[in-house]
Formats: C-alpha cells, structure tokens, sequence
C-alpha cells in the first residue's frame, strides 16, 4: 500500500540537555490513505473517574474494562464484559473495604459520600490475576477481577489515593503489592495481606509508586541481577518538599538503595529495560525527557522534546513513546536519540502513549489518543497504519487494549471522561 508517508530529515536540538546534544530523526507524516478505524462497541457513560483509572482484566480468559465508579450514590468497582454486559460491581465501604457482596453493588457503610479512590492497577499475586486501589481515607484493597471479591484490605495508616504498584519486589518469582500514602508511609504486603516491609520517607508523594522487577527470579531484594551484583528491582518513589523533588528506589526491605534529585520536575513516569539495564523514564514540565538508571540512580540523559510538559508511556524493547502537544515520540532508550516523532491533532495533547499489536502482524506498535477522542495506530517506524475519532468526547487516559472481536488481535479501548467506553477495530 502506498502510505505516501513523508520522511524529513530534522535536527532536533536537545537544549540543556546531558550527554546528548544533536539528534537526528524522521518527521513522519499522516496520509490520507490510513486505514480508519471504525467503533465496534461502545458502553453507556458511567461516573465516578475521569478514565485515566480505567484497566482491562480477564475472566475466563475473556477481557473486562475495570472501572471506579460512582452509582446510585455508592462508590463501586465495576466490571464490563467487551460488548456491554456488566459481570460484578463491588462496593467500596467508607472505612475502604468491601462494602457490599461483590454482586449487587450493596453499600453496608454508613452513608457518608462515596471514598475517593485511586486508580486501578492489574497484576499477578501468588499466581493468579488480581486487581488493586487505594482509597483517599488510607485503605489499600485487592480483589480478584473474576468476580469482584475482596482478597485483601490493609490500613495504610495515611492518605492515600494514589494508584499502588504490583511485581516481584525481591526477587522470589512471587509478586507484592505496595502503597503510598500521600504524606510519605510506604507499605507493601503480600497476596495474603501480610506486610512485606513499612518504611516512612518523611515528604509527601507526588507520584504513584513503580514496581521494576526486570531482574532475574531468585535474586535476593537489592542484588536481583543474573550477575548478582547489579539492583534491577524494587519499589521506585517519587517525593516533594519544598519545591525540591526525590527519586528512590526501595528493596525488599523498604531500604532505599539511593535517592536522586531529577533534572525535571516529574508529571509522569515509567520503568522500562534496556540493554544497559534498567531505567526510570520521566516526563518533565518543561518538556524534557529524562532517564535514571535504575542501577544506582545516575542520570543516563536529559533530552529536550518541546517546550510544554510531555507525558511518558509504554515502551518496547529499546524504546519509550512519549505524548506532548500535538506530537508523539519514539527515544531511544540507551542514549536518548529520537528515533522518530509523529504530529497528529495541530495543537491537541497527546495522552500517554501504549503500545500493542493491532493489526495482528506480530509486530506491536505505539497508539495514542488525544484530548479530542481521536486515535492513531502506527508501527515501529512511526508509520500510521490506522486511526479513529470517538467523536464528541474529551479523553485523558492513554489508551486500553482488548481484543474485542474475536479476531485474536487487539482493539483500541478509549474510556472517556464520561466513563464511556469506546472499542475501535480497523
């Protein structure tokens, strides 16, 4: 197929940047004959989240959009099945457990205003999928996605609110689950609930904690590497005070192995691989891209993108996709090159970038979605292949994946701030 795909060679001039200077990379432009995408399903609005805390699940092998929802005056995690039939709804109590069966959506509080939570978060504890929050008055609460029911409920002993972190913390092939409070208490458990490590950093928390398990099972907390000796994993923790912002990494033990004071000041971020190990990719107010090794909390380069704060997202081997104003970019996660940047939406911002395979040729490739509800599919050369408009929405979540035909590759789910859920499918 002819893309009629333009291909300029631009100079990107990192300003400020560290360890990098001059990079070179394509413009890649949008042509008219993208395949468009076309809406295969499509929920009925729902309150309580703005979309950004919305996950994708499996039951029975089948995919479900997990949300946080508010109904009938009760906050509820709700699950729907791809194509609108609604599995389970769990209440959320006032004290931040369960309220209610983890059926009928029941409240068993008091009646006081529905808890505030955080985002959800999938992964897998003691060998089997499960699903947590936290809530703003301090609960952290895990279920199992298949039917909603509660597996463990933990008094975090502060606020919280902020999306919790799950992966194998120390190394042992079984995964933890840690919180933060917003006044600086750590806590991570195990799939039974019983702690793990508690630890106080004495400044608020900024941000969502980061689970980076790259390393080897077997490794013990701080020396997780197939070397031995090298820190691959642990709890990353992001604090401000005073205007001042710190990065540390936690080990099994909720010892930080080292703290860093970042270039940026970090509005997103994400933990991704590389060759030369680890690193925690953020996305900084200023416009810059900047990565941490995660090894021993270096700064590994400090790239200029635009002059407006950029949004980290996924990554793929050697790679992070990074959405700003307008535009998407492809980095090189080793020496921070852009490989490629994409404009799409004139001035719209870009959410964060997720990467999956949605035309089913093996290859997976970024996907983004702007605050107008519009998506676009490319490659791993920064190619549009196929892109969509959920029409009339304002989105601010990146991205969800599911495949929602049958067809065994993915669709593109865009939750809105409505609640409503969006499936397009090329």
């Amino acid at each position: 197929m002819d893309r009629r795909v333009l291909f300029a060679s631009l100079i990107l001039l990192a300003g400020g940047a560290t360890g990098v200077s001059v990079a070179l990379f394509a413009f890649v432009g949008v042509d008219d004959a993208t395949i468009d995408a076309e809406v295969v399903w499509e929920s009925d609005p729902v309150a309580g989240d703005d979309g950004t805390g919305a996950v994708v699940a499996t039951m029975d092998g089948d995919p479900l959009v997990l949300q946080s929802t508010v109904e009938d005056e009760t906050r509820t995690i709700r699950a729907t099945a791809v194509g609108g039939d609604v599995e389970w709804r769990t209440a959320v109590g006032e004290g931040g457990g369960t309220g209610g069966s983890g059926t009928d959506g029941t409240d068993e509080s008091t009646g006081a205003d529905p808890p505030a939570t955080s985002g959800l978060v999938t992964g897998e504890l003691d060998g089997a999928e499960a699903v947590a929050f936290t809530t703003e008055t301090g609960a952290l609460v895990v279920l199992d996605p298949t039917d909603g029911t509660e597996r463990v409920t933990v008094d975090l002993g502060g606020p919280g609110g902020l999306r919790p972190a799950i992966g194998d913390l120390d190394g042992d092939g079984d995964g933890e689950v840690a919180a933060v409070t917003t006044d600086g208490r750590v806590r991570a458990v195990d799939a039974s609930g019983e702690t793990v490590f508690e630890t106080d950093l004495d400044a608020p928390v900024e941000r969502r904690p980061l689970a980076v398990d790259f390393g080897a099972a077997g490794g013990s907390g701080d020396e997780a590497g197939d070397d031995g000796d090298e820190i691959d994993r642990g709890l990353a923790v992001a604090t401000a005070a005073d205007g001042d912002h710190s990065i540390s990494l936690l080990d099994a033990d909720g010892e930080a192995q080292w703290t860093a004071t970042p270039s940026v000041t970090p509005l997103s971020w994400t933990a991704a691989d590389t060759r030369s190990g680890p690193v925690l990719a953020l996305g900084g107010a200023n416009g810059n891209l900047e990565t941490i090794d995660v090894a021993d909390g270096g700064s590994r380069y400090d790239v200029g993108l635009q002059d407006l704060p950029v949004t980290v997202g996924d990554a793929d081997p050697g790679r992070v996709y990074v959405g700003g104003s307008g535009s998407v970019w492809a980095v090189d996660l080793l020496d921070g090159e852009v490989v490629w940047k994409q404009q799409y939406g004139g001035d719209t911002r870009v959410n964060a970038p997720g990467v999956a395979d949605v035309d089913g040729d093996g290859s997976p490739g970024p996907v983004v979605v702007n605050q107008n509800g519009g998506a676009l599919a490319l490659n791993q050369n920064g190619e549009a292949i196929a892109r969509g408009d959920v029409g009339g929405a304002v989105v601010y979540a990146g991205p969800l994946f599911a495949d929602a035909t049958g067809d065994g590759s993915a669709e593109v789910l865009v939750v809105a701030d409505d609640g409503r859920v969006t499936a397009l499918s090329d």
